[in-house]
């Protein structure tokens, strides 16, 4: 079953996303240890607008159980379900110290195939070093994020665009708005680290083409 949040609490779920993904994941890469990677400088970039009437049709509803980039060499073989914390009000991420080599989907919204807007959330670092997203320098407009699923299928999204913006100028509406279609979004860390935090949030939005 899909859910629908309410605008006021998609915005505000979504705003918390952001912060959680930019301030968790960055204060990963601070205190001792190995090496950090620098800035991945992703840069923004996009293709021109999608044709709607070729998409792919909906999934069904089932959880993902991984993911693949091949062009940023991830193979994941396991996903991490995040939820909103009922005090908080912070949307989890993958836990640094056990899967940073592990995606997360944020379990209240689609799962991903299914028409909407699915949400996925992975590490570029920790404070252990480099992690799953750790070439996502590497990945392209055009690239295929691949996301195995529980029923089998696997749903298979285009990126055509990248976002690389400071946490501070997180697009919410655009990262979470309303879609006729199937699409994905997969959040990564990167930017400097100032103060113990990297600066900003790496966005892909990718449409699902099989």
């Amino acid at each position: 079953m899909t859910r629908t949040l309410a605008p006021a609490r998609r915005a505000l779920a979504v705003t918390v996303l952001a912060v959680t993904v930019t301030g968790t994941l960055a204060a990963c890469g601070s205190g001792s240890g190995p090496e950090l990677p620098p800035d991945p400088k992703v840069g923004g970039t996009a293709a021109p607008a999608a044709d709607t009437g070729g998409a792919a049709p909906a999934l069904p509803r089932s959880r993902p159980t991984g993911m693949k980039i091949d062009a940023a060499g991830v193979d994941a073989k396991k996903m991490v379900d995040l939820k909103v914390d009922a005090a908080s009000g912070e949307l989890g991420v993958p836990n640094a110290d056990t899967d940073a080599n592990s995606p997360g989907w944020w379990t209240e919204g689609v799962t991903p195939g299914e028409k909407g807007v699915s949400v996925l959330v992975a590490h570029f670092d920790t404070k252990y070093g480099p992690a799953l997203m750790k070439d996502v320098k590497k990945i392209k407009l055009g690239d295929l994020v691949e996301v195995p699923r529980e029923d089998g299928k696997t749903a298979k999204f285009k990126i055509r665009e990248i976002e690389d913006v400071n946490k501070k100028d997180f697009p919410t509406d655009k990262v979470y708005g309303d879609t006729g279609r199937p699409e994905l979004r997969l959040l990564t860390c990167g930017g400097e680290l100032k103060d113990g935090h990297r600066t900003n949030n790496v966005i892909f939005y990718a449409d699902l083409v099989a």
